[in-house]
Order: C-alpha cells, then structure tokens, then sequence
C-alpha cells in the first residue's frame, strides 16, 4: 500500500468518494460514466448545471417489462402508469422527460416529483417498454409497475361518492326539521325541507344502493337469505314511508337511509379494492421469468420461450441472465442468487450437480445447465398458481351476516303477524301502518353499521400503529389468532447485507476492487467504505473470476478478494471482512410483546439452518426451522392450522407469497417484494415488527366493540319492534331512537381508536 493515497474526490454523477488525481472529472464505476455519457449524448447537458442533488447510481434492472401488460388507447397507441424511484430534484424530472421525450416513438412523458408516477405513451410500431424502461434505468432511475386502477371499481366509486355528498346534506336537513320540532317552524319552510329530502333521498336510495338490491334479489333467486337482503328491505321500506310522509307533511328517515348506503359503499369498495390487489400478485410474479432461453441443440444455440423447455433439454446461461427453469448443473461454475425463492440474502455456490431453480439469477460464472422441470411445473410457476387461486377464495362470513338470515326472516314474520292482528282488530288500515312501523324501525342500520365501523375504526387504529389492514374479514381474522410465524430476511433482519467486522484498511482495497461489480456483496463493501468515510481507491487489471471473486491492483500492488467461509471474504495477505444480515434492534421486545398477548411465535426461514437458529435466539424465539422452501413453508402452516390453530404470518419476499396466502392473516413488509406486498392481508408500513403489534391490538379491541355493537342493536330492535306492535311509534318517537342508537353505535366502533394503548408512530418497544 502506498505511503500516500491520491486525494478523495467525488464521482461526477453520484457523488461517491473516489480517489483520483488530477482535476478532470471522475467516475466511481462504468455506469455512473455511462450514464454521463447517455445524458450528454442527448443533449440534456443542462440538467448538470439544474440539479441540487447527486444522480442515483446505476445498478441492474431485474424486471422483465416486456412480460407486464399495457393498455392499448383506441388510436392503436400504449400506455402504462408507471413509478419512478430516485427522483431528488426537480431537473431529475425534467431529465427523465427529457431523456424519454428524445425517443421518436413517444407521444406523453410526464413525470410527476411530488408523487415518483409517470405516464408514459407511445407508438407500439416505433418503440416498446423495455427500451423505454432501460433508457432510464440506464441513468439510476429505478422504474417500477404501478398497479392499475381496477375500472369494474369506478361504477362503485361513483355512487359512494354520491350517497356520501347525499347523505351529509340529508343529516343537515333533518336536524333542522328536528330543531323545528322545538323552536317552531313555517309550514312552508317545513314542506320545502321535506322535499329536498326526498329529492336527496331517491338516488340514494334506487341508484348508490342498487349494489345491494341486486345482490338482495339474486340471493332470493338461489334461495339465500343473506345481510344483503335486510339491507335492501330497509332502503326500500325506509324510502316508502319517506315518501308517504313526505305527502302527509310529516318528516320520514332519510338520514339514516343516507349515512346507511355511505357508509355500506364504503366498506364494499375497500373490500373490492382489496381482492383486485391481491390478484394481481400474480401478474408480478410471472413478470420474474425470462421471455427467452438459450437452448443448445447438436451444438448450436436456439433460442425459445420457457414454456417451450421440456425435460433434458441443455441450456446455456450466462453472467447477469435469469434460469427459465428448474434444473441441475452439468457443467461450469458459478453463484446464484435465490433470495426471491428461499430468502438467502447471501448468493449460493453452484458446481456441476447442484440444483437451480427458474427465476433465480446467475451473479457469477457461466453453466450449463439440463432442465429438469419447466413451464407450469416449476416452482415459481406453481407459487404463481398459488398467489391467484388465493384471490378467488371465499371471505369467511361476518357476525351480521351470519345473523342475516335469521333477523331478516323474523322481522318479515313478526311485521306480517303484527299487521294481521291489527288489520283484524282495527282495520286494514291500521294493519298496514303497523306493518309498515315494524319494518321501519326494525331497520338494520345499528345491526348493519357495527361491523362496517368497527372495522373501519380498526384499520385505522392499526395504520396509526403502522399496519395498513387491507379488509374488514382481515381484520377479523387477526383478531382470532393464536400462532405467528416470522421469516428471517427482511422481517427479523434488515434484509441486506452489511460488512459487521473488519479493519478500514482490508475495507478501502476490498471496496478498490469491488467499485465496479454489482454483485449483492460488492455493494455491502462499497456502502461501508461509504459510511466509515473511506474513498473508493483507483484500481487497475480487475478481473472477476466466476465463482472464485476478483482479482486487480489498487495502489500499485496486485491483490486478490476471495470467499473465506460463510459471511466471510478475505483481500488475500491483508485481512477478513465479516458480512452478515442484522437482527432489527427492536425484534426480541416485540417477540416478548407478542407472547404476553397470549401468542405462540416461530420463525421459517429459506436460510442456513445454522444462521436462522442464531437469528432467532437472538430474537428470544424457540421454535425455528431452516432451510425451509417455500413449499416447506406453506405446508407447514396448513399443518397448524389444520390442528386448529390460526396462524399470522410475516414476510417480505417472492418467496413468501405461498405462505402468505396459506396463513389465516398474511403480513408483508413494506419493502418487500411487489408480489408479497399485493398478495399479503396487511402490510407493514413502518420498517420492523412493531407494526403488527399495533394491528393485532387493534384489531382484538375492534372484535370486542363489534360485539357489544350488535349486542346493543339486538335489544334496539327487540325493544322498538316491541313498541310498534302496540301501536305507539309515530315520527318523533322514531327520530329520536334511530339517532340515539346510531351515535352509540359510532361511540361503541370508536374504541379501537380510544383505546389503541401505546403503541403507535411515536411510541415503540
């Protein structure tokens, strides 16, 4: 090593400490300089003079955007919304449009910095999204698919849009007709506030809740009875005698028509929002293939989609390229890097004999390999077959809606009896005007609104505390369960490697050596020089030996950077550097949390036995398994719950998604991979397992203030069922027990927010 190392300088495109001499201008890696090199090609040299803040450093892509559909607009034109990550400035935006624009084959690029979304347009004849995607990510911009809005939502989305609007001016007209009770009030004002009730009233009552009057109607079709049914007898019933209230001067109940079909809507349309989210996990994972593989066929190369492979067929696969299917070795040598399918942080060694499964990608050497499994009988494509037959399962039934068939048919018995009686005794028409009561005040909007508002108080209660709960049956079902099992990468762990040990001089050379690979390791070296202070040394004559690591000279003298065991590599005559994944400083408080909750917790993890055993004693967990597949995993957890258990399971990866799925509750972690995010039932949205905490909290306290909600809407309509068969409800008496049993109705929903305890943002174990 010399005496004197050349003085740090900053790489003119990401701004990495580099050492250099000289006054010109300097590069940390090829693709920092590429990157420089593309933007004054274009002639978009103004964006240096613009930006207020460092470029991104370029680094792979590893989405296949050819296999990701887009929408094809009328004109014969594509389009597709997508993210654009790394964004720091404003001429990062103008230089991504700009950069974009220069293709002859786009017609829209528009960036939006507040928000990282672009919509991008462009002539399918002169140009396609990949050379769109790698023109950008060429720069260091990360470019990721957003997911589409589903249009089968946007019918639903208008109506609660409207019986929203409807139903909060429908709330203002009745409290001054009831305030008019005591004050007084012109007869005139009276009448023209009865009418614009009823004006508001109407399309709440046959357009925004026609959802449920179709569905009412279809259950009677196949002979079903359920919460649909009741819902729908109310609006209609509560819309009637409105109206012939109307006409006798008298005030019906649109308010509690109004905030019944809002706040109904609003809990369909998160539901629905829920399962498209969910199906299209699959969609993302499919995107992980290759479009094509390197058959060799009597010693020349052909190249074929994956799903044309058949069992014994040789492929070739190169440094950087994803294998098409599962299959073994046969010759050459290199790493791999699986995390998407077994969550090893840490590429694998891979020789002649040794197993590779589709999706996984060669960082390191070159094989050859002979396809064992192919097309849909991979493993990837059996977990793709998993995650979309999880959207289609049926949402295990609500409390109310278990209880539907059973209200529905008594207060339609007791309303038909009742008038009866009194048609007999009294006349016909005093038959119908209790009849009619007993339908109106046996409405279930208490019965009906419980559910939907505990929930909704829950899952805020829960994303307050950092867990956003996509569903009111996820709620629910988090609030029944006894077992938790945790992965390790990524939810235990941080879920990237990092250098834990060695010296700052094995640090500089390894990090010389290592400035211009991508490999997972190279990174993890690179960031710790960056965060001890250390600038990346020149180095000269790197050479990469597959399989083997790196050879160059970094201050004149030749070195060589080899692996020294597992999480070990060593600068050979120099020293060792120790990597490993790190345990997040608050997993053993909140595992100890979780236990004084009354839960078992065990950890699955696709890693070394060995390494998942360390990790979760220094998480306080007892229960470990290693080396677990994804298979492994999901077959373990029906095993629990086929013994009874309901198990929530965490996780972060591709992986994981089979897991996640199979598990009563699936909990994935906000930067985890796109298809565990869409796949999961919740998402963790704060880094560490804290937020499940606050969502399993939550969710307990909102199960509990369901029940007493329907509790007390029980004995609210036993007692004023009761009253209208004697005859003695009339409006006002009507009026002013709806309301009440409303309002404690939202008070008893609110407790999840009451009573969230201290876990929140601001408070953590």
């Amino acid at each position: 090593m010399s005496a004197v190392a050349p003085a740090p300088r900053a790489c003119a495109w990401c701004g990495t400490p580099v050492e250099a001499a000289g006054d010109g201008l300097v590069w940390c890696c090829p693709g920092c300089e590429g990157a420089a090199a593309l933007v004054s090609g274009a002639g978009l040299e103004r964006f240096f003079q613009d930006r207020t803040a460092w470029a991104p450093r370029p680094e792979t892509a590893e989405i296949a955007w050819e296999r990701l559909p887009v929408r094809t607009r009328p004109d014969g034109s594509c389009e597709a919304a997508l993210h654009v990550d790394g964004l720091s400035c404003l001429a990062c935006v103008a230089l991504v449009e700009g950069l974009l624009g220069q293709d002859l084959g786009v017609l829209e690029a528009h960036v939006n910095h507040a928000t990282g979304r672009t919509r991008l347009a462009w002539d399918p004849t002169k140009t396609d999204l990949p050379r769109l995607a790698d023109r950008v990510t060429r720069l260091g911009y990360g470019l990721r698919p957003l997911a589409s809005p589903p249009l089968v939502q946007a019918a639903l989305l208008w109506r609660l849009g409207f019986a929203a609007f409807a139903g909060a001016n429908l709330m203002l007209v009745h409290a001054a007709l009831y305030l008019g009770w005591f004050e007084g009030m012109a007869p005139g004002w009276a009448k023209l506030l009865q009418w614009t009730a009823l004006a508001l009233a109407t399309p709440v009552a046959w357009w925004a809740a026609s959802p449920f009057h179709a569905r009412a109607w279809a259950g009677l079709r196949a002979g079903v009875l359920h919460m649909d049914l009741p819902i729908s007898l109310a609006v209609g019933v509560t819309w009637l005698h409105g109206v012939w209230a109307t006409l006798q001067g008298q005030e019906g109940y649109f308010d509690s028509l109004g905030m019944l079909v809002a706040l109904l809507l609003a809990g369909r349309w998160l539901e629905g929002r829920a399962r498209r989210q969910r199906a299209s996990a699959a969609e993302v994972l499919a995107a992980r293939l290759p479009t094509v593989a390197r058959r060799q066929v009597d010693g020349a190369e052909e190249r074929v989609a994956p799903e044309a492979l058949r069992a014994g067929d040789r492929l070739d696969v190169g440094l950087g390229e994803v294998f098409a299917a599962d299959a073994r070795v046969v010759t050459g040598s290199g790493r791999i890097h699986q995390a998407l399918l077994t969550g090893e942080a840490e590429p694998v060694a891979v020789g002649p004999g040794d197993r590779v499964l589709a999706g996984t990608t060669l960082v390191a050497g070159h094989v050859a390999v002979a396809v064992e499994r192919a097309g849909t009988a991979t493993l990837l494509r059996r977990m793709e077959a998993a995650l979309a037959g999880a959207g289609g399962e049926a949402e295990e039934a609500s409390p109310t809606e278990r209880l539907a068939p059973a209200f529905t048919a008594t207060t339609l018995v007791v309303a038909t009896l009742g008038g009866a009686a009194w048609a007999w005794a009294s006349g016909p028409a005093a038959g119908l005007q209790v009849a009619v009561a007993v339908l109106v005040v046996a409405c279930p909007c208490a019965l009906a609104l419980g559910g939907p508002l505990s929930a909704l108080a829950g899952t805020a209660a829960a994303a307050r505390g950092g867990l956003l709960v996509r569903s009111a049956g996820a709620l629910r079902r988090l609030a029944t369960v006894d077992r938790v099992v945790l992965d390790k990468t990524g939810t235990l762990t941080c879920g990237r490697l990092r250098v834990t040990g060695g010296s700052d001089r094995v640090l500089r050379v390894a990090a010389g050596l290592e400035r211009a690979s991508v490999h997972p390791i190279a990174r993890a070296v690179r960031d710790a020089a960056r965060d001890r202070g250390l600038a990346l040394p020149a180095a000269e004559d790197l050479v990469e030996r597959p399989g083997l690591g790196i050879d160059g000279r970094v201050d004149g003298r030749a070195w060589q950077l080899r692996a020294a065991g597992p999480g070990r590599v060593q600068v050979v005559g120099l020293g060792e550097l120790v990597l490993g994944d790190r345990l997040r400083t608050e997993a053993p408080a909140t595992v100890a949390a979780l236990r004084a909750e009354g839960l078992a917790v065990a950890m699955l993890s696709g890693d070394h036995a060995e390494v998942a055993e360390r990790v979760a004693a220094a998480a306080g967990i007892d229960e470990v398994v290693g080396a677990a597949s994804p298979e492994d995993k999901q077959a373990r957890i029906a095993a629990a719950q086929a013994l009874g258990h309901r198990v929530l399971f965490v996780g972060d990866g591709v992986n994981d998604g089979p897991a996640l799925t199979e598990a009563a509750v699936g909990v994935a972690m906000r930067d985890g991979a796109p298809s565990s995010v869409l796949a999961a039932d919740a998402v963790a949205l704060d880094d560490g397992l804290a937020p499940v905490l606050a969502g399993l909290r939550a969710a307990r306290s909102a199960a509990a203030s369901s029940r007493l909600a329907l509790r007390g809407a029980l004995v609210y309509n036993a007692v004023a069922v009761a009253l209208a068969l004697t005859g003695r409800v009339d409006p006002l008496v009507a009026a002013l027990w709806m309301p009440l049993s409303n309002g404690w109705v939202l008070w008893v929903c609110g407790r999840p927010l009451r009573e969230q305890g201290p876990l929140t943002r601001d408070s953590r174990p």
